[in-house]
């Protein structure tokens, strides 16, 4: 059966409506567009659903001209389903070198098998608010934690922000969409002693205790990410400046290096690691089992797991030690500014404040206490002279 053609519209026999068509009882209206990227123009015919006479259908038309001028028209292009355009979104990154971290398309490769579960047959101009609440009280309904979901809306919002750039859509469904609140428990400061009893425990490790041991006492003292930790070069030091840079590879959470100073438990302790030093390596951990190829150690985490079994510390993990750094930093009274950049903060020391505030209070509480007026009239009680 042949499709009918569109016809032309007249407000009588003579008077032709310019861009305004009829097809199976429906008004279209067509419009020329032109691709602010590319420059590429197109025409489209809208469907005016809710226009039943030509009067209607005229107002509709001038209203989405009006849209075209102000460059507020809907996406009138076909929009692909969600889980066509993930494909492209990784497809893209996958040519644009550096665009992206390893770890953080790792993190949307895994929302993404989730995400195409509750809505892949749904084309992205279709995903509503709904739609998302849906998958949230879904994904609590499952026992989720709040983090994780937070991790898959980011994940989604990125994916619609790229179909965003891309004209597939005028605005994000998650505008204005809190996170869930997340569990803020308090983390506990690691002592030094205990710092010391994890060490021991690493030693006693095979092949990888030394290395263990190394790693966790450079992050405590200088406040590195357990990443940037492993990718450290001999060359990222320097003893004559008294120096040591995290982040020289570009791979850093931000993508800045910053630069730490020496403090004396630092500088001790990278001398003691060039005395120990691999003489055919550029890396300050590298891999033993690397072969040929001089790499450095990817991952850790079960050498520590077993670390800490040994030293009767379950909840230990890796940020612990930057948590440590951080904590002494400010008890010893330096500005969070300064902490603040030794540790990557763009703040200029907005968190740090926050977070460990409380930490300078009471050791400034701690402080008072050591402060004394001497003895008053040879009586010994302690006050301020009249």
């Amino acid at each position: 059966m042949p499709v009918p053609a569109y016809q032309k519209v007249f407000v009588d026999r003579k008077r032709r409506v310019r861009g305004l068509w009829k097809r199976n009882g429906c008004f279209y209206a067509r419009l020329n567009l032109v691709d602010g990227t590319t420059g590429h123009k197109s025409t489209h015919r809208v469907r005016l659903d809710a226009a039943r006479t030509v009067a209607e259908a005229r107002i509709a038309l001038q209203d989405l001209q009006k849209d075209r001028r102000e460059d507020k028209l809907p996406v009138l292009k076909l929009s692909p389903r969600l889980a066509d355009y993930w494909e492209t979104y990784f497809a893209y990154y996958a040519s644009a070198k550096d665009a992206k971290r390893a770890a953080t398309l790792h993190r949307e490769k895994s929302a993404r098998q989730i995400w195409l579960a509750h809505l892949g047959e749904i084309r992205l101009n279709q995903i509503t608010r709904a739609h998302l609440n849906s998958y949230i009280a879904k994904r609590q309904a499952a026992g989720t934690k709040p983090r994780s979901v937070n991790r898959d809306m980011i994940a989604l919002r990125n994916v619609l922000k790229r179909a965003l750039d891309d004209g597939l859509l005028k605005s994000l469904p998650m505008e204005n969409l809190h996170p869930l609140k997340t569990d803020q428990t308090k983390r506990a400061l690691m002592t030094p002693e205990e710092l010391e009893r994890l060490l021991a425990a690493a030693h006693t490790l095979p092949i990888s205790g030394q290395q263990l041991a190394d790693v966790l006492r450079l992050m405590a003292c200088c406040g590195a990410r357990v990443a940037e930790t492993l990718r450290l070069r001999y060359s990222d030091v320097d003893f004559t400046r008294k120096q040591i840079t995290i982040g020289a590879d570009g791979l850093s959470k931000n993508r800045k290096h910053r630069v730490v100073d020496f403090n004396a438990p630092l500088e001790a302790h990278l001398h003691a690691m060039s005395t120990r030093r691999r003489p055919d390596s550029i890396w300050l951990f590298p891999s033993p089992r690397s072969g040929e190829a001089d790499l450095p150690i990817v991952n850790f985490n079960k050498a520590l797991r077993a670390a800490c079994t040994k030293a009767g510390m379950p909840k230990f993990g890796f940020h612990d030690c930057r948590h440590y750094f951080v904590s002494h930093c400010v008890m010893s009274g330096i500005d969070f500014m300064t902490i603040a950049r030794w540790v990557g903060h763009q703040d200029g020391g907005v968190l740090i404040g926050k977070v460990y505030g409380h930490l300078s209070n009471e050791h400034a509480q701690r402080q008072a206490q050591r402060v004394t007026f001497g003895s008053v009239g040879g009586s010994g009680a302690a006050g301020p002279a009249p």
